[in-house]
């Protein structure tokens, strides 16, 4: 059967995608017996290229980089992680982190060329303005057959006596980002369409169904690989009961064959004829028709015997798989858990030898964010110290900004345990009222203090 074309797109896992496309050393030692679908004797007929433009960069120093140039194109940080966000009809709706650079998975077929896929990337790029970064082709995975392969199958080989069945596909790493705006490239259901019927022309393969079309969710690598070998499974099943069938058939009809010897008409036949006849039986026991039959049926119960012993493989692969799958995740967790207590005990430890920090941090906030201190003067504050500064200082109580020159700020603990900050001495909602009273009477404007000096004359 021949391989349809598709291109199933994922965000990309920075941390483990070249190791794996590129197959590193490292890669091939941690895999371990997961090697089932990968062959090292193929690993050499792997192509890749990369983008001239990433140079020596790894994807995790262009992925900083992409976090860098958004922040200066749109003046706010890239959203990395999934949000809950309120509509205004009140209703929570789940909003999906950024994916700067998203890897594609290719099926190609055998004499597919890296030159190829790249005319595909540069396509895509020239359509939709997606960047392609990396491409690999890899030609060293798929899985072990039972047995011989099917008749119309053209693609399988024999590795060391034992039939190989190849998955050919190629990894498309793209930059989603436009880096005029900072934001992420918007492909709608009909964008992915034509990517699909773009890729099959390029190809010169028939189009596989989109998933629209199908009803079907791309699966992962490794579940992708147990639902290619459980589909192999049913095929191999399906062949099985078709040849069960055609030995009931040829049964049947050597039950007639012996049914027409034994008939009464071979009494009532000449001598002569019944010698003749006689002649024939001999033959159709010896090297005819009824032979020929027990010959066929014997074939069958092999071809059945063999398939079973597939079937026996591809489900002891299966499991293992499965088991190798569920191994992994679970040595993800524990890195995780692991990970996630260290840095428990660590801020308990902060807390326990720094109480303060915990009450600092409203502060650092908003030190940051409204007041627009930077870095280095919000670390010198936390030691405490008084800090002399220069230039001016924003109020969001008056929305202004007022020359601090000269200007002395720290930070003090009050009665609640709260800190605030002070300049020169008082409270920076004092000073801001002051500095605001002495803009107003400068203008010859009425002041706050001239307010409440009427009152006390009233």
């Amino acid at each position: 059967m021949a391989v349809k074309s598709s291109i199933h797109i994922k965000p990309c896992n920075i941390s483990s995608s070249e190791a794996h496309n590129l197959r590193t050393p490292e890669y091939m030692r941690n895999i371990g017996e997961s090697k089932i679908y990968l062959i090292p004797q193929l690993v050499a007929d792997n192509e890749y290229w990369i983008n001239p433009r990433l140079g020596d960069y790894d994807l995790q120093t262009h992925y900083d980089n992409i976090k860098q140039m958004v922040k200066s194109k749109t003046g706010r940080a890239m959203q990395e992680k999934e949000r809950e966000r309120k509509t205004k009809s009140g209703k929570i709706v789940k909003v999906a982190g950024c994916s700067p650079i998203r890897e594609g998975v290719l099926l190609i077929k055998s004499d597919t060329t890296l030159e190829d896929v790249r005319r595909f990337g540069e396509e895509c790029q020239q359509r939709w303005g997606i960047t392609p970064l990396q491409i690999f082709l890899h030609k060293d995975e798929g899985h072990w057959l039972g047995g011989e392969p099917a008749p119309d199958d053209n693609e399988s080989f024999q590795i060391g006596g034992r039939w190989f069945k190849p998955n050919y596909h190629a990894h498309i790493v793209f930059d989603w980002m436009d880096h005029n705006t900072g934001k992420s490239r918007k492909l709608n259901d009909d964008d992915m369409m034509q990517m699909q019927t773009l890729l099959s022309e390029i190809l010169s393969m028939e189009r596989g169904q989109s998933k629209s079309e199908t009803g079907k969710v791309h699966l992962e690598r490794n579940d992708f690989i147990i639902e290619k070998q459980r589909a192999e499974l049913e095929r191999i099943e399906a062949e099985r009961q078709h040849k069960e069938h055609q030995i009931e058939l040829a049964e049947q009809e050597l039950k007639q064959v012996k049914s027409e010897i034994r008939t009464d008409k071979l009494k009532s036949v000449a001598t002569d004829a019944a010698t003749a006849l006689a002649s024939g039986v001999s033959s159709l026991f010896g090297s005819g028709k009824m032979k020929s039959l027990e010959r066929k049926n014997e074939d069958l119960r092999d071809e059945i015997a063999i398939r079973n012993e597939t079937i026996e493989q591809l489900q002891s692969n299966i499991k293992q798989m499965q088991v190798e799958h569920q191994k992994q995740i679970q040595e993800v967790k524990q890195s995780y858990e692991a990970e996630h207590r260290k840095q428990t005990e660590y801020i308990d430890k902060i807390l326990h030898y720094f109480p303060y920090v915990e009450k600092l941090m409203p502060m650092i906030k908003y030190l940051s964010e409204k007041m627009g201190f930077n870095d280095s003067l919000i670390k010198l504050l936390c030691t405490f110290k008084e800090i002399p500064v220069k230039g001016k200082l924003y109020s969001t109580m008056f929305n202004q900004s007022f020359s601090a020159d000269g200007a002395v700020c720290s930070l003090k603990e009050d009665k609640e345990g709260r800190f605030d900050l002070r300049i020169d001495g008082v409270s920076h909602h004092s000073w801001f009222r002051r500095k605001k009273d002495e803009f107003m009477e400068a203008l010859g404007l009425p002041t706050s203090r001239r307010s409440q000096n009427r009152g006390l004359k009233l």
